[in-house]
């Protein structure tokens, strides 16, 4: 018989929704309730889903109920909320980055490791690469070319762009290159929009060599005129070039990837599909989740490194 889990959302905001809608779709799970700072949020999205509301200092109270945790909060937030839910025992899928400080997140990925709990980030695009056949790929690639730009939001200014959007191909990158990264060269714009306040650049054009020679140029922006997610992937037989919004694929190589991965049911739906496989490997039916809290710190490691080249270019 299949373990009812007692779960709930810590933070009310736009993913914070997603996930609890996740929660509210999948079977056999005790959607306990949300947690926000801001009680009303917290109410206002607990009241769509018919579950108990915490706000303010009820996250210990929040936290004792469950079993597995999503974090939806802010990014400074990440951290300080996953370490009280590992000390109860509990599960944790946070969204990414997986914390702002390296160290923090090395804590988190330690207590995990320390209590036998699962710790999981949502780099939900891996699911993406999973459906087209990538990581069943017979090569190393040579080299990969990354564009993930976004118009002008109010969201996620607490983080630079890097930990906001890049991050999704750093990990992607480190998960295809296989290797850990070496020498690397940043540089940055800023918005000059009146009233504007953000934490970090707002436009990052990165280049990244990978210790086994896999070369990597990366760029992000959150003041682009229009949307754009596209990624380029040079193989000594030839190229893959993907379009994430439009969920299509150019290959020119001989692996057989499958030109139909939209329609599989993990590309489908990356969210529900990172969700699911971290519910599984809370109940032990599978043994790691889509993006691990170990995977997950490599790829902080390395936004941070590039946030840390832009800063001294900067000065």
């Amino acid at each position: 018989m299949t373990k009812i889990l007692r779960v709930g959302v810590a933070g009310a905001g736009v993913f914070g929704g997603y996930h609890a809608n996740k929660y509210r779709q999948l079977p056999d799970l005790d959607f306990v309730g949300v947690y926000d700072l801001d009680t009303e949020r917290a109410e206002a999205l607990a009241a769509q889903h018919g579950v108990k509301a915490f706000g303010g200092d009820d996250l210990d109270a929040f936290l004792a109920q469950l079993d597995a945790v999503t974090i939806a909060a802010p990014a400074f937030a990440h951290a300080d909320i996953a370490v009280k839910a590992l000390e109860k025992g509990v599960h944790v899928y946070t969204e990414k980055p997986l914390a702002i400080v390296s160290d923090d997140g090395a804590r988190m990925v330690d207590m995990a490791a320390d209590k036998g709990l699962v710790l999981a980030c949502g780099h939900q695009e891996r699911a993406v690469f999973e459906a087209i056949g990538l990581y069943g790929a017979p090569e190393r690639p040579l080299r990969l070319e990354a564009v993930r730009n976004g118009t002008a939001s109010t969201r996620n200014l607490d983080v630079s762009v890097v930990l906001d959007l890049m991050i999704h191909d750093l990990d992607l990158a480190i998960s295809l290159a296989g290797a850990h990264p070496g020498g690397l060269s940043a540089s940055a714009r800023y918005s000059e929009a009146e009233g504007y306040q953000a934490t970090g650049a707002d436009e990052v054009l990165a280049d990244v060599d990978f210790d086994n020679g896999v070369k990597a140029i990366f760029r992000a922006s959150r003041m682009a005129e229009a949307r754009e997610r596209t990624m380029r992937i040079v193989y000594p037989q030839g190229e893959v070039k993907i379009d994430f919004l439009n969920r299509t694929f150019e290959n020119t190589t001989p692996f057989k990837l499958n030109p139909d991965f939209a329609e599989a049911e993990i590309a489908r739906d990356p969210l529900g599909t990172s969700v699911s496989r971290f519910l599984s490997a809370v109940r032990g039916e599978r043994e790691a989740p889509l993006c691990t809290g170990e995977e997950a710190l490599r790829a902080l490691d390395l936004a941070l490194a590039i946030d840390a080249d832009v800063a001294d270019m900067r000065g």
